[in-house]
Order: structure tokens, then C-alpha cells, then sequence
């Protein structure tokens, strides 16, 4: 049991004000229905049933569909990280597309790293997702889909709420410092590895699997990263809370890993060795279903629109 008098300010330093330690020793599910959650987390445990509807990709769809999914992400991981280290987002030429440019909620304030480390990294990560947009959206041409709708702000409150590092009544700011940053890049690295393994053998065209396979590549040395800082600062966990979280969204299966030893699949593992690579005992990453992406960034089990995508993705798979 953890004592919260004795950690609160140690493991939650850099949070906002009304936070809480997560009970480790609780199961992974068990520990969100002790929590006196807010909007989030009524939404994810108010419809438990529907967790094991994530579908497959259905049998007609197509390569455009596929990419224009994973452009919906990158637009969201671009505008994050671009926002996160510049105050400003992607360019106008960026966002045009079939379907309406929406608006994104939040942002437009750089973070004031004090890591220079750290700033290094997320200037590299905003660098490479800027370029993932721009390479789907020529690789899709005219098929490529507008900007959908975002929220990059309240959107990190409500996961945050979800995976009790704050209280029912708190804000969570993730561009307030280094730390929250960490762990709001946390919610959606590890998501877009999985989503682009679970689509990349739906693939048809041999030239935009192999751009697939080289984007998810990228994605991985990114969540590696993110992992790994977020292990060396001591914000395990803090880490493995977002994981319970996402993991509650995605199904009734135990998907998702944070970075404790106890997270991994490797037998003889203990809580003080690290797991920052999420693999299964063969050593190779999961994939995810476009349901199970959806629940996640829309944060609810029924694949409806809200969380980061208020208006839900642009494109057939929504």
C-alpha cells in the first residue's frame, strides 16, 4: 500500500494541485471504480459492455481508408507536440482536405522545458509527426481528408481524471512543465505504435505498407523515448495509471503495458525492473483495432466522438 502522506509530493511533483497516488497493488480495473471520477470516468465505466465491441477493420475497406485513419492521429500528435514547442500549430497548407477544417481546442503555448533534454526530444518528435502529416496527406492526394475537429486541452483533464493523477474536480495543464508534458505525450505514443501494427496487414498497396511499417518504426522509437525519460525521472507510477486507463478502454483483454517490471510479459520480471518495451513473451509489440483506437482517443467504450476528437475522425473509419 502506498503510503500517500510519505509520496505525494515526490511522485506527483510537477502535477496540478489535487492530485492523488494510485493504489498499485489494485487490479488494473478494479482501481478506476474505487476512484470518485469526473466526466471521463463516468464515460468509460458507464457502458462496460459495449468494451468487447471493438471491431476489426471491416472487409471493404480500403488503403485511402486505412491511411486517412492514421492521418486523423497524426493530425492529433502534430498539433500536440507543435503546439507543446513552438506555441502555434500546423501550417494552413497542412489542414485542407475532403470534409471541413475543424477548429482545435487548447494549445498555443510552448512549454517551458527545463529539461534541456527533454526539450531536445519533443523539438524531434514535433519535427517527425509534422512530417508524417504531410507525407499522408501526399501519399493520399486528393483522398486525403481535412483537420477533424481536436481538443488538445481539456481532453489531457479528462484522461488524467480517468487514470486518477488528479482529482474529480482538477485541471490537468500538459503544456505546465516538463513532467505533465511527459505524460500526456505517454496517452498517445504507445496507442499509435498499436493502431498502426493492427492495420498495417490490411494493406493492399505494397508501397503504403512499407510506408506504414517505416512510420510505426518511427512511432516506436518515439514511445521508446517517452518510456524511458519517464522511467529515469521516477514517474512509474504515474506511467502505469495511464496504462490501467487505456487499458480499460480497449477491451475486456489485458492489453496494455506501463513501464513497471510487473507490466511485462517476460516471465521472473519484479516491480523494480523496467519494461520499456511492451512486447508479449515473444518479444513482439500488440496491435490494437481501429475500435479499440477509437475508444481510447474518443475516451468512452462506445466509439462515439468526444475526448481529443470532439467531432469525431474525418473518413469511413470513425
Amino acid at each position: 500500500m502506498i503510503d500517500k502522506q510519505n509520496t505525494a509530493e515526490s511522485e506527483l511533483a510537477g502535477l496540478e494541485t489535487g492530485t492523488r497516488v494510485v493504489n498499485l497493488e489494485k487490479g488494473r480495473r478494479a482501481f478506476l471504480q474505487t476512484l470518485g471520477l469526473g466526466i471521463a470516468g463516468a464515460a468509460i465505466l458507464g457502458n462496460t459492455t459495449t468494451q468487447s465491441q471493438a471491431q476489426a477493420l471491416p472487409s471493404n475497406v480500403t488503403d485511402a481508408d486505412i491511411l486517412n485513419f492514421a492521418l486523423n492521429l497524426e493530425y492529433l500528435e502534430a498539433e500536440f507536440y507543435l503546439n507543446a514547442v513552438n506555441g502555434t500549430g500546423l501550417k494552413a497548407a497542412d489542414l485542407q482536405g475532403v470534409g471541413a477544417i475543424g477548429a482545435v481546442n487548447g494549445g498555443g503555448r510552448a512549454v517551458p522545458f527545463t529539461d534541456p533534454n527533454v526539450r531536445k526530444y519533443a523539438f524531434e518528435i514535433a519535427a517527425d509527426e509534422e512530417a508524417h502529416v504531410r507525407f499522408l496527406r501526399a501519399a493520399l492526394g486528393s483522398a486525403a481528408v481535412s483537420r477533424p475537429r481536436l481538443d488538445i486541452d481539456f481532453a489531457f483533464t479528462a484522461a488524467a481524471r480517468a487514470a486518477g493523477l488528479i482529482g474529480a474536480n482538477d485541471r490537468f495543464d500538459a503544456y505546465a512543465n516538463d513532467t505533465n508534458f511527459l505524460l500526456a505525450s505517454f496517452i498517445f505514443e504507445d496507442v499509435g505504435v498499436t493502431a498502426y501494427n493492427g492495420a498495417a496487414g490490411a494493406i493492399q498497396n505494397k508501397t503504403y505498407l512499407s510506408a506504414a511499417a517505416s512510420i510505426l518504426a518511427v512511432e516506436a522509437y518515439h514511445a521508446g523515448i517517452i518510456r524511458t525519460t519517464l522511467y529515469a525521472k521516477g514517474l512509474i507510477n504515474q506511467a502505469d495509471a495511464i496504462s490501467n486507463a487505456r487499458d480499460s478502454l480497449d477491451g475486456n483483454t489485458d492489453l496494455d503495458q506501463g513501464i513497471s517490471g510487473t507490466q511485462s510479459a517476460t516471465p521472473g520480471f519484479q516491480f523494480s525492473d523496467a519494461n520499456l518495451v511492451p512486447t508479449n513473451a515473444q518479444g513482439l509489440v500488440f496491435a490494437r483495432t481501429p475500435g479499440q483506437v477509437l475508444n481510447i482517443v474518443y475516451l468512452n467504450t462506445t466509439q462515439s466522438p468526444g475526448g481529443f476528437f470532439p467531432g469525431g475522425l474525418n473518413g469511413t473509419l470513425r
